[in-house]
């Protein structure tokens, strides 16, 4: 367990404690919403807002950290606007206002993202990327299962006060803020170049950057061009008769399995390869596909929940350490922001198209036209270098 140095068991402890605080409100942000007044489309507006200003500033401010030589101040403001935005949505309840404090939520995101992943690539080998993505997506994820339970068990004493919760939140986000000032930018990394970084300069990476990343990064967003929210599998099982609980359930439960395969996958990815670890959770993901179009049974939900944590933990941080290894170092965050930011906008364009399907044709459709598909990027990913060219 050497590879785990002190920084990386501090980012992930950050990670852990601002996952928990963002989803102790997960569940009930949509609850929180309709009581003050917003309307489904509205709501959907306000996510799709968020989403595109995290999509987007990831790109530039992974470009801003390694134009600047710098990591730990993008990684402090970032989950610093995340753990104090929480507290002020439940200040005003104005359209705008939630409007704003959301968007500054997805700021924080999208601000520490490129830089926090450029460090803990840094803090590993070639031979490592695996186990210390891993290993931080398992603690990160491990704040999505403390979160929902958190929450459930304080509404359970105290239904309907959401305002509350929000102030609660804060807490976990505290102590992140707290933590994240343990660290500090090693002196090998400060390299400051003295041209301007414009907000859309990240796009002129995909010219510059090695062919292999291009190709690699084409197929991961045709997959997230399919990968619509996991909201929608939620539905299906609620469409399906379980239960308001059980559908929680089954999501915590979910991010259970994510969290506890996630390090155990990204040593064995080291081992076997991140590329074959890679197309063996996009397979997965595609069996859970076919699997959700035609079951109605709970247990088989259970099952294919189970499959699709497994696909979790065995793709997103796998992704993101075989791209630090087909990158140049010094690009590292630029490279993994770009990915993020469009990825983000890819995700939301998917959910809108899985939207209209299921509106159109209904559920199994949507489910048959998204596995089949992903079998197809499954072959694309097949014919992806899995180094440097």
């Amino acid at each position: 367990m050497k590879f785990l140095t002190r920084t990386i068991w501090i980012l992930s402890l950050i990670s852990l404690l601002t996952d928990t605080a963002s989803e102790m409100l997960y569940p009930i942000m949509p609850l929180y919403l309709k009581s003050i007044g917003f309307s489904i489309v509205l709501i959907g507006v306000l996510e799709g807002i968020a989403e595109a200003v995290a999509g987007l500033s990831k790109g530039y401010f992974g470009k801003l950290s390694d134009h600047t030589g710098k990591r730990m101040p993008f990684v402090q403001w970032g989950y610093a606007l995340s753990a104090l935005s929480k507290p002020l949505m439940a200040v005003f309840v104005y359209p705008l206002w939630v409007f704003f404090v959301r968007t500054i939520d997805r700021l924080g995101k999208g601000l520490r993202t490129g830089a926090r992943d450029a460090i803990l690539s840094d803090e590993a080998t070639p031979a490592t990327k695996g186990k210390v993505f891993g290993f931080h997506r398992s603690m990160d994820t491990l704040g999505a299962v403390l979160g929902p339970l958190l929450a459930l068990l304080y509404l359970q004493f105290y239904p309907g006060d959401y305002t509350t919760l929000f102030v609660i939140a804060l807490a976990p986000g505290l102590l992140a803020i707290f933590c994240s000032f343990l660290l500090k930018d090693k002196a090998t990394v400060q390299n400051p170049v003295s041209e301007r970084v414009s907000f859309f300069s990240f796009i002129g990476y995909w010219k510059t950057s090695p062919l292999v990343y291009r190709k690699l990064v084409t197929g991961l967003l045709l997959f997230a061009l399919l990968n619509s929210s996991d909201v929608f599998l939620l539905l299906k099982a609620k469409q399906a008769g379980l239960s308001d609980s059980n559908v929680i359930m089954i999501y915590i439960f979910y991010n259970l399995v994510y969290a506890l395969f996630a390090f155990p996958l990204g040593i064995l990815a080291d081992k076997i390869g991140l590329k074959k670890m890679f197309m063996t959770g996009l397979l997965l993901f595609a069996i859970v596909y076919a699997g959700m179009a035609y079951t109605t049974n709970e247990h088989i939900f259970y099952l294919l929940f189970f499959l699709y944590g497994v696909y979790a933990a065995a793709t997103e941080g796998v992704s993101k350490a075989w791209i630090s290894n087909i990158t140049n170092k010094k690009d590292t965050a630029t490279a993994i922001g770009t990915y993020t930011g469009f990825q983000s906008i890819c995700t939301m364009l998917a959910s809108s198209l899985a939207g209209l399907v299921w509106y159109q044709f209904g559920a199994m459709i949507t489910f048959l036209i998204t596995g089949s598909a992903v079998v197809l990027v499954i072959l694309y990913i097949s014919f992806v270098p899995f180094e440097k060219e």
